[in-house]
């Protein structure tokens, strides 16, 4: 029996819990459902268990506008994120909302009833908060030998819960952001650690506590605290982006001496952390208390920079012929892209091929009626880019019903110019399914930019008649 809702979210991480409670804000006379895969909430912060698991951004762009954090750090713990989360579902009743172990296969939307239907649900509004990677299938470098390698191979978004490193020899495939969490955090117990590297990454050492907004903390509200500190991190982080792409020679001077600093080699910083590209063409990562560096100078772990050739018994055999002993290798080689939870959307049966559909404020797609996407920023918090979306539909919903409309669709007109992915970094991870991704130009509203300032600029005062298309459905289904 199909079950009827005005909104459905897909998907209980920190994206759908944002929506609804958006949404249940503006409209609280509709039904909200949210319909989660897997058997928990937190999304992401559930799913990786791997050590040392954390978050680039700092909590107070990451939590919830609406929900103070109360913690001492600034950089927080994948556990800490997750209980977070949950509470704030239980004291917002959100959790109520969710139906868990619903996987979405398929969305049709019916223009006759004006509604989507979703794997046994009826829905007015399609709200979807999937994340952009695939949860059961990480990327697979596919690596020669790896059934000649006498050692354990794991990929930290499949991590086993009893696996012990105590006193082994691991490799580390990788440069990102999960490598260098990674490495620090198995140095203390292994008997060392490699990052294996074929490119540098540019790697900043940060606080792991923000001095500032514990001090704002105890001046003022928590909940004026919260924002005051948001803010400030925010623009702080929009600067240093800024500052990179406009002075890319000097921030990579600057990110160079930092390196000099906290491992004390010149020699370590120009051949394992001097990327070829520059500052913020592919995403900066972060290391709490360089901890990173320090794991580095006490020799407790290494970088090596090379190419791979393959697997061999004893270890990792590079294209210059030594070979990376290692009794565990953890290839930290990134994230498969799946695009909308890999859901398949139809319009009255037909096929959308998303490629050819063009972002609405980053919010809607073209030709694809009361249908929103939540997509976090890449080069900033995830949460600030999803409450700006989050309460962009909220004022789409408030706009229908006020109007007494149905059915909101943008339509794109022919003349938008050049077109490029809505999701553009040159990230390998993104580079790899750029030709997947819905379109945006390169003006609002037919635009989402890495630029929370133009976002903000031109997403919190969206004009709702320039680019969307209103209207009534004659004969309807009503939840």
């Amino acid at each position: 029996m199909t079950q009827l809702t005005d909104v459905l979210i897909v998907g209980a991480g920190i994206s759908g819990i944002n929506a609804a409670y958006r949404i249940r804000q503006a409209r609280p006379d509709l039904t909200v459902t949210i319909l989660e895969a897997r058997d928990t909430m937190a999304g992401t912060w559930d799913l990786f268990r791997y050590p040392g698991v954390r978050s680039d951004s700092d909590i107070f762009t990451l939590a919830f506008p609406f929900r103070p954090w109360q913690g001492r750090d600034a950089i927080v713990g994948g556990e800490e994120i997750r209980e977070y989360v949950l509470r704030t579902a239980r004291e917002t009743g959100i959790d109520q909302l969710i139906r868990y172990g619903t996987r979405v296969t398929s969305a049709d939307w019916n223009s006759a009833e004006g509604r989507w239907h979703v794997d046994g649900y009826s829905a007015r509004f399609l709200v979807l908060c999937t994340g952009y990677y695939d949860y059961e299938n990480p990327h697979d470098p596919e690596i020669p030998g790896t059934s000649d390698f006498a050692g354990e191979i794991v990929h930290p978004q499949l991590w086993p819960e009893d696996l012990d490193y105590t006193g082994r020899r691991v490799v580390v495939v990788g440069s990102g952001a999960t490598a260098v969490t990674v490495v620090p955090a198995m140095a203390g117990r292994a008997e060392h650690v490699t990052m294996l590297q074929r490119t540098p990454t540019y790697v900043l050492a940060r606080p792991r506590r923000d001095v500032v907004a514990n001090a704002l903390r105890k001046l003022l509200p928590a909940g004026t605290a919260h924002r005051v500190a948001r803010a400030k991190n925010i623009l702080g982080q929009w600067l240093l982006y800024r500052l990179c792409r406009r002075y890319p020679d000097r921030m990579r001077a600057l990110l160079r001496k930092g390196v000099v600093a906290t491992t004390g080699s010149a020699e370590i910083a120009d051949r394992d952390f001097a990327p070829p590209y520059a500052p913020w063409d592919q995403r900066l990562c972060i290391a709490p208390d360089g901890d990173l560096f320090t794991a580095i100078r006490n020799g407790s772990a290494s970088v090596v920079t090379a190419s791979i050739d393959r697997f061999v018994p004893e270890g990792v055999r590079l294209e210059d012929g030594r070979v990376l002993p290692a009794d565990l290798v953890v290839t930290a080689t990134g994230l498969r892209l799946k695009l909308l939870g890999g859901i398949d959307v139809r319009r009255d049966g037909a096929p959308v091929d998303l490629s050819e559909t063009v972002t609405w404020h980053g919010t809607m797609l073209s030709g694809l009626p009361n249908l929103a996407v939540c997509i976090g920023y890449i080069n900033l918090s995830w949460t600030v880019r999803a409450d700006m979306t989050a309460r962009l539909i909220a004022r789409i919903l408030s706009h229908l019903g006020e109007a007494g409309m149905d059915v909101v669709e943008p339509v794109a007109p022919a003349d938008l110019g050049e077109l490029a992915p809505f999701m553009d970094m040159q990230s390998g991870y993104l580079r790899r399914s750029a030709h997947l991704m819905p379109r945006a130009a390169g003006h609002y509203p037919w635009s989402i930019r890495q630029d929370v300032m133009a976002d903000a600029r031109a997403t919190n005062h969206a004009d709702l008649t320039d680019g969307l298309c209103w209207s009534k459905v004659s004969q309807g289904v009503r939840a």
